[in-house]
């Protein structure tokens, strides 16, 4: 994980959900990656930023808002590997918006899915 300087970002909310958004966010990533997660932690201003990034098959440009609708799946097999019910990114991004904030899905860098979560931190 990397922090970018100041090397502090702090978000007032209920720690347990904003740790579900965080760790739903990462699982998606180590499931769908093919070698590699990368999580960054920013701030600009009162803004705090998360992105997590992968480098699987990514969310298809026409997927990238459906994809936070209740039992969306991009992958439909339901395979051993990739099974689960389609509820994370939903979840996630209820949790961001109670707080204040935003969950996108974006192309990755490295080809795969890139998910950023704003939100606003404390001074």
């Amino acid at each position: 994980m990397v922090l970018s300087p100041p090397y502090t970002a702090t978000v007032a909310g209920d720690a347990v959900a904003l740790r579900r958004v965080v760790a739903n966010l990462i699982g998606n990533a180590v499931k769908f990656g093919r070698s590699s997660v990368s999580v960054a932690v920013s701030r600009a201003g009162t803004v705090c930023r998360i992105v997590v990034e992968d480098d699987g098959p990514g969310i298809p440009e026409a997927e990238r808002t459906a994809v936070f609708s209740p039992y969306y799946r991009v992958e439909r097999s339901r395979s051993r590997q990739t099974g689960g019910t389609g509820l994370g990114l939903a979840i996630s991004r209820q949790i961001a918006e109670a707080h204040g904030g935003t969950v996108v899905a974006e192309a990755g860098a490295n080809g795969g899915a890139r998910l950023v979560v704003t939100l606003p931190g404390l001074s």
